[in-house]
């Protein structure tokens, strides 16, 4: 290959500028230079803090709290994070205690329009830095629209899928859980939500949206809270949502529809 084919040491340095992915690194003999071997290590460390980090459910709740719904806290059939992180499935489903708690606050009449969840997933940290700004912007847009909400759910060592059981307990039409992302070598901090229409037990990944990849370097916060609502009213108007329910802004008005 000749020379002119091979991208120069200066056009990596400046796709640097654009990515946190690990480019132009750098080569010391077979190894990486000594910099870069450190920046690798202090990352991997904060993905592995992200990952234990405790979860504070009570200060999630009192910083929710300025959204103006209930908040209630509940726990998973994992006992502790080890237990979470070993048995997938117990962070799936509520503790029984829980379960019998929130049968109580279903609504007094009908159905909740939808029940908003936070769980603190693989990164707390994430759910400490954005979920209550996120849930305090989607709480109001909805209310602007009219929708009936449940009580905010904030649950411990939780899973996607709690969501499906709490939406179902609650009788709401549909659930979406604010958690944290596994965390990367490039962003510990990240925060996904998941949206199920008709929330029940057995639902599949198949079954819901995700919007994922919120955090301070990724999306905003205004343009996922413009998605979920989007989401939100396209599965109230269509009753599906999943691999059923696409985001066609885009196709519809063109790319100026949807913010940057």
């Amino acid at each position: 290959m000749s020379d002119e084919l091979l991208p120069s040491t200066d056009l990596w340095q400046a796709l640097r500028r654009y990515t946190n992915a690990r480019i132009a690194l750098g080569r010391a003999g077979d190894s990486l230079p000594t910099a870069p071997q450190l920046a690798f290590q202090y990352d991997h460390a904060r993905a592995r803090d992200a990952v234990h980090l405790p979860f504070d459910a009570e200060g999630v709740a009192a910083a929710t709290g300025a959204a103006g719904l209930p908040v209630l806290i509940v726990h998973s059939a994992a006992p502790d994070r080890p237990t979470y992180l070993k048995r997938p499935d117990l962070g799936r489903r509520l503790s029984d205690d829980s379960r019998a708690a929130l049968s109580l606050h279903g609504p007094p009449d009908g159905a909740y329009d939808a029940v908003l969840v936070i769980a603190d997933g693989l990164s707390a940290l994430a759910v400490h830095r954005h979920a209550a700004p996120l849930v305090i912007r989607v709480v109001g847009a909805l209310q602007g629209l009219g929708w009936r909400l449940a009580p905010l759910v904030v649950v411990r060592q939780g899973r996607v899928a709690v969501a499906d059981e709490i939406g179902s307990l609650l009788r709401a039409r549909q659930a979406a859980i604010l958690i944290g992302e596994r965390p990367g070598l490039s962003v510990a901090d990240s925060l996904g939500v998941y949206l199920t229409y008709d929330p029940r037990p057995g639902r599949t990944d198949a079954e819901r949206n995700c919007i994922s990849n919120i955090h301070a370097h990724g999306l905003s916060y205004a343009t996922a809270t413009q998605t979920l609502i989007y989401l939100m009213s396209e599965a109230r108007r269509l009753k599906v949502s999943g691999v059923a329910l696409k985001d066609e802004r885009a196709e519809r008005d063109g790319p100026a529809a949807l913010p940057g």
